[in-house]
């Protein structure tokens, strides 16, 4: 079924303080607002994109205990199908600590627990999955090894691989050779590149690298400025929509569910990042990560 979306990725907890300004190190600021959502990059892009109609099954590993049954329960709610979640009695589900200024800018550390674990030999586990997709997306919060695999699954029975390099990591050439879209942002960009990423004539040169690596479409994701779009069709910037960011924290994994979400429709490029660019738009109004993802009625 070539709309069919398979994400394979990260779990987390995500627990958020709010606060006017970012602390100096050793400093404690008082006051602030404390939340927890559903998180994970992996778990906001099937969210995502389940939630803008898309046909979205997940593969991830949680821990078992309360942070990942929820997790599990929050997703089949929202339209994932979730018969290929993995899970781990020997370690935690992931978390990130997320703190948020009055800008709407945001810090992030994860401790990755059973996302960690989830290997190739898991993915035996989501074979028939595996074999009626016609997309595929992760990013860097999975291991390297499932990712390699991936890649050249996708190859060989080609299926369109997409990659969210974030947090960015060195790759093997054997990812770039299996990938149909990369969508890093600047900074990502810049350390997989080595191009400084400022506006569309040096994302050009970004975009020309990745390419060059095997690469077949590129998208680079560049805040308010839009994103540049390296494809077989389009070539240029796609303005970004102009609106007051609240929380920033999934804007990207919103942007990369939406995109795949347009194209498995059969949307053309510039259709698609538009339509991403939309949907990142209304995510960054809210807070939270998944909580933040909107609904199709929403960009419709």
């Amino acid at each position: 079924m070539k709309n069919k979306i398979v994400v394979v990725g990260s779990s987390n907890t995500d627990m958020v303080l709010k606060t006017s300004r970012f602390p100096k190190p050793g400093e404690t600021i008082l006051g602030g607002e404390f939340f927890v959502f559903q998180g994970g990059k992996g778990a906001n892009q099937a969210v995502a994109a389940a939630r803008l109609g898309g046909d979205v099954s997940f593969i991830c590993k949680v821990g078992n205990d309360s942070f990942g049954n929820n997790a599990i329960t929050q997703y089949a709610n929202d339209g994932v199908d979730v018969s290929a979640v993995l899970i781990d009695d020997t370690a935690p589900t992931g978390v990130a600590v997320i703190t948020i200024n009055g800008q709407g800018e945001n810090f992030i550390v994860v401790a990755s627990g059973a996302n960690a674990l989830l290997s190739v030999d898991d993915l035996a586990n989501a074979s028939s999955i595996l074999v009626h997709v016609g997309w595929l997306i992760t990013q860097l919060e999975t291991p390297l090894p499932v990712i390699e695999f991936l890649a050249q699954y996708a190859k060989a029975n080609h299926i369109n691989f997409v990659l969210n390099p974030a947090p960015a990591a060195e790759l093997p050439d054997v990812v770039y050779k299996g990938l149909f879209l990369i969508t890093p942002n600047e900074t990502e960009s810049e350390l997989l590149t080595g191009i400084e990423v400022t506006d569309e004539a040096s994302a050009a040169k970004a975009a020309d690298v990745f390419k060059a690596k095997g690469v077949q479409h590129v998208i680079i994701t560049m805040g308010s400025k839009g994103a540049y779009v390296d494809t077989d069709s389009f070539k240029g910037i796609i303005g970004s929509v102009k609106v007051e960011a609240i929380d920033t924290t999934a804007a990207g994994d919103v942007f990369n569910g939406a995109v795949v979400v347009a194209l498995a429709e059969g949307k053309d490029w510039k259709e698609a990042v538009e339509f991403a660019c939309k949907a990142a738009a209304v995510s960054v109004t809210k807070m939270g990560a998944q909580s933040s993802a909107p609904f199709r009625k929403e960009i419709d």
